[in-house]
């Protein structure tokens, strides 16, 4: 097998990024986030990794395409009419152009993602 095209998703030696919410967005707390990009497309419009963020709740708007599996941690996901969903680990979702609402951190969750732009 190639190792160059089966890529193992994990933090393993891989730098994280550390980031937040922007200021406007964030409803309650102080959350963070810290994401470990495993794969990124030569066309820059696939991303592929970890992601984990801290109690909170900010505001979210996505123009992307995102598939979802949680690792770890509660979260509650909100549609802008208030209908909500808890994500637990083993949850796998998908968040298509157009959604927004809210995302709540109840207990620190870690996620694996792939972002499709």
């Amino acid at each position: 097998m190639t190792d160059d095209l089966f890529v193992t998703v994990s933090t393993e030696g891989v730098k994280p990024e550390h980031d937040a919410p922007a200021p406007e967005k964030i409803v309650s707390g102080d959350p963070h986030f810290t994401t470990w990009n495993i794969e990124e497309s030569a066309d820059g419009k696939l991303f592929a990794g970890i992601w984990e963020a801290t109690p909170g709740k900010w505001r979210i708007a996505y123009e992307e395409w995102e598939y979802c599996r949680i690792l770890e941690g509660v979260s509650i996901i909100a549609d802008e009419n208030g209908n909500e969903r808890t994500v637990r680990p083993g949850d796998g979702f998908i968040l298509r152009p157009g959604f927004t609402g809210t995302w709540q951190v109840i207990e620190t969750t870690r996620k694996e993602y792939v972002i499709r732009l």
